[in-house]
Protein backbone atom coordinates (compact mmCIF):
# COMPACT_ATOMS: atom_id res chain seq x y z
CA UNK A 1 0.00 0.00 0.00
CA UNK A 2 1.06 3.60 -0.74
CA UNK A 3 0.47 6.74 1.25
CA UNK A 4 -1.87 7.59 -1.28
CA UNK A 5 -4.05 4.42 -0.69
CA UNK A 6 -3.53 4.92 3.05
CA UNK A 7 -5.12 8.31 3.26
CA UNK A 8 -8.29 7.52 1.37
CA UNK A 9 -8.44 4.84 3.27
CA UNK A 10 -7.90 6.99 6.51
CA UNK A 11 -10.52 10.14 4.74
CA UNK A 12 -13.28 7.24 4.18
CA UNK A 13 -13.14 5.54 7.73
CA UNK A 14 -13.38 9.25 9.07
CA UNK A 15 -16.75 9.96 7.05
CA UNK A 16 -18.17 6.62 8.66
CA UNK A 17 -17.19 7.88 11.56
CA UNK A 18 -17.73 11.23 11.61
CA UNK A 19 -14.41 11.94 12.55
CA UNK A 20 -12.14 15.32 11.69
CA UNK A 21 -9.38 14.40 9.25
CA UNK A 22 -6.70 16.59 8.03
CA UNK A 23 -3.25 16.04 6.35
CA UNK A 24 -1.12 18.68 6.60
CA UNK A 25 1.96 18.73 3.82
CA UNK A 26 3.80 21.76 5.55
CA UNK A 27 3.77 20.73 8.75
CA UNK A 28 6.01 17.10 7.94
CA UNK A 29 9.36 16.97 7.68
CA UNK A 30 10.65 16.31 4.18
CA UNK A 31 8.65 13.68 1.96
CA UNK A 32 6.17 13.29 5.82
CA UNK A 33 2.77 14.37 6.13
CA UNK A 34 1.21 15.15 9.13
CA UNK A 35 -2.19 13.25 9.52
CA UNK A 36 -4.97 14.21 12.26
CA UNK A 37 -7.64 11.57 12.99
CA UNK A 38 -9.85 13.12 15.68
CA UNK A 39 -7.83 14.26 18.67
CA UNK A 40 -4.95 11.66 17.62
CA UNK A 41 -2.00 12.92 15.44
CA UNK A 42 0.78 11.04 13.17
CA UNK A 43 2.75 11.10 10.92
CA UNK A 44 3.00 9.19 7.75
CA UNK A 45 6.01 8.70 5.30
CA UNK A 46 6.29 8.37 1.74
CA UNK A 47 6.83 5.63 -0.86
CA UNK A 48 5.24 2.07 -0.14
CA UNK A 49 4.33 1.31 3.04
CA UNK A 50 4.87 -2.57 4.71
CA UNK A 51 1.18 -4.05 6.12
CA UNK A 52 3.50 -3.72 9.94
CA UNK A 53 3.97 0.35 9.30
CA UNK A 54 0.36 0.54 8.19
CA UNK A 55 -1.14 -1.47 11.25
CA UNK A 56 0.94 0.92 13.49
CA UNK A 57 -0.20 4.00 11.91
CA UNK A 58 -4.02 3.08 12.72
CA UNK A 59 -3.07 1.87 16.46
CA UNK A 60 -1.57 5.55 16.63
CA UNK A 61 -4.90 6.44 15.31
CA UNK A 62 -7.05 4.16 17.19
CA UNK A 63 -8.34 2.48 14.23
CA UNK A 64 -9.05 -1.27 14.22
Amino acid sequence: MNRDALIRELRKISRVRGERFDVIVARGKGSHYRVYFGDKVTTIKSGELRPGYVRLIKDQLGIE
